[in-house]
């Protein structure tokens, strides 16, 4: 089960209608071993155009060689920010190095989907079953399409784990807080 503050949720959805038709992605960041969401990361979806031919060029070619030729295309048009991310990758590794100061590691892997709902696309499964996968995880996805169904505070907010190719969807719980809310011990406030 995802227990996930409303406030994070809010941002998650905030980022992805912000970014819709483009696919927006992140991920939230929690203290290292824990398992509770807490600080907020927008990323860049480097397939989103820059206006800089050059470096669009060179991030088709990168997801060209990513995703190969059977995930190429979707529905018969070729992957664009409209139906794929990836982090730049600069970014993702200033990201990680700020993290590990931190002590931090991400609780939450967000993106959005804007043309269908909120499930992994075998693309989605294939990325997050990658040899640097991590079973902790919470494969976070939501939909800003105008079919979206929503499941969590209103919104098409959906989570999963993803191990080993396998895809298993996970329960929600939105809290307004963590106080009290059955993630541990350590929510009772000191007394001294």
């Amino acid at each position: 089960m995802l227990v996930i503050r409303a406030d994070l949720v809010e941002a998650v959805m905030a980022h992805a209608r912000e970014e819709h038709p483009h696919e927006a992605c992140g991920m939230i960041a929690g203290r290292e071993g824990a398992d509770r969401p807490e600080r907020f990361i927008r990323m860049t979806n480097a397939a989103k155009p820059t206006g800089d031919a050059a470096a669009d060029q060179q991030e088709r070619a990168h997801r060209a060689v990513l995703l190969g030729d059977a995930h190429a295309e979707y529905d018969g048009e070729v992957r664009s920010s409209l139906t794929y991310y990836t982090y730049e990758t600069k970014e993702r590794l200033r990201v990680q190095r700020e993290m590990d100061a931190a002590d931090e590691w991400p609780v939450v892997m967000y993106h959005s989907h804007t043309r269908s709902g909120a499930y992994p696309s075998q693309v989605d499964v294939d990325l997050a079953s990658g040899p640097a996968a991590d079973p902790r995880i919470h494969w976070v996805i939501v939909s800003t399409s105008e079919d979206a169904t929503p499941t969590v505070a209103g919104h098409e907010f959906r989570s999963f784990r993803i191990v080993d190719g396998v895809v298993t969807e996970e329960e929600v719980d939105v809290v307004e807080t963590y106080m009290f809310a059955h993630t541990g011990a350590d929510d009772v406030p000191d007394l001294g």
